[in-house]
């Protein structure tokens, strides 16, 4: 390990249960066909790269991708009972999938070497495999996401990778996932800062990774798989947060999937009054900081790719945050947090048509 962590996680509940691609397999059953045909659609992409090896390479990103997949579906997905509105088997998709097909469409294939356009896909799949940690950030970078490391090495090592052999992927996996924080500090109020709190947050940490990494393994300027994997998670960072280019109406509902969470992780229901405000004020005044002065993006590719997509999308934001505040202004304050949600799908709807 790179950053060389105090403590470790070890494998919880779920984990144990789907040890392998096999198993993996064998549970998730049908509720597969969407990332079989994704992974389906990449080996085809992916056979301009002929070099020798690279079928290995591409059977053992798949087999990972497959049990990233499975895992999420299982401990935050529609297959298990800790249902997470936006980090679950979905967020892989959209992630291993059109996003990474945008930025494949702007840069082009061979702008990256397979080995890369692997990493992103294992990222994808693995970067958010661990919600439920306690929060106790290192250097900036959560619990959850230093759980996700552990697991996603353990999960190269399943799949046939090798810590030694594969020495680069391990180190673009670790790096990737730690730079995809947002900001786990703590509140202003002293409670634990949640993952899904975005109107808290510093943004993302990859901007900031090549401190942590001056600090935790001084010299990695000299090494050359260390450096490759600091910029790939810029890349990755970049990813993770391009919903704020996709299609309003998308980026909208992602915005909304991230509140239902915080709410849901804040022990808050959305029938009661007390979730009225926080989903009020995550939804407008939240949603706003976060667009226009937290969110970065991290790497040029990221900028080319997604960067469009974010400036078509600003005016729709500040004019979505203004209806909202005033169709709640009209019909008085909300008694609960599904009166706003409702105030919010009724505002964006008038806007899309």
């Amino acid at each position: 390990m790179i950053l060389a962590f105090p403590s470790r996680y070890a494998a919880d509940e779920t984990e144990r249960r789907i040890p392998d691609v096999a198993t993996a397999r064998a549970l998730v059953g049908t509720a597969a066909a969407p990332v079989e045909a994704l992974l389906a659609r990449r080996r085809a992409e992916w056979a301009v790269f002929s070099a020798a090896g690279n079928g290995t390479l591409l059977e053992r990103t798949e087999d990972a991708v497959r049990l990233g997949h499975a895992r999420l579906a299982f401990r935050h997905g529609t297959l298990g009972g800790d249902f997470h509105a936006y980090h679950n088997e979905g967020h892989v998709l959209e992630i291993c999938g059109s996003r990474i097909d945008r930025l494949r469409d702007t840069l082009g294939l061979q702008a990256l070497a397979l080995r890369d356009w692997c990493a992103l896909m294992l990222f994808g799949a693995c970067h958010d495999l661990r919600q439920r940690e306690a929060q106790h950030p290192v250097d900036g970078i959560g619990a959850n996401e230093r759980a996700s490391i552990d697991e996603t090495g353990r999960i190269l090592d399943a799949c046939g990778f090798s810590r030694e052999r594969d020495a680069d992927l391990y180190v673009a996996l670790e790096l990737m996932i730690a730079g995809s924080t947002f900001d786990a500090r703590a509140s202003a109020g002293g409670h634990p800062y949640n993952a899904a709190d975005l109107v808290q947050s510093g943004g993302a940490l990859a901007s900031r990774l090549d401190q942590v990494l001056d600090r935790r393994h001084p010299g990695w300027r000299a090494e050359r798989f260390v450096v490759a994997a600091q910029r790939l998670a810029l890349v990755a960072a970049d990813l993770d947060t391009a919903n704020v280019a996709e299609p309003f109406a998308r980026f909208a509902s992602t915005a909304e999937n991230l509140c239902r969470e915080r709410e849901m992780l804040s022990g808050r229901s959305l029938a009661a009054g007390e979730s009225a405000l926080p989903v009020l004020n995550f939804l407008t005044d939240g949603q706003d900081r976060f667009f226009f002065e937290l969110h970065r993006f991290q790497s040029d590719a990221g900028m080319a790719a997604f960067g469009p997509g974010k400036e078509a999308n600003a005016p729709k934001l500040k004019a979505l945050c203004m209806g909202v505040r005033a169709r709640i202004a009209v019909q008085g304050a909300p008694q609960t947090g599904d009166q706003v949600i409702e105030a919010y799908r009724a505002t964006l709807a008038d806007l899309t048509g």
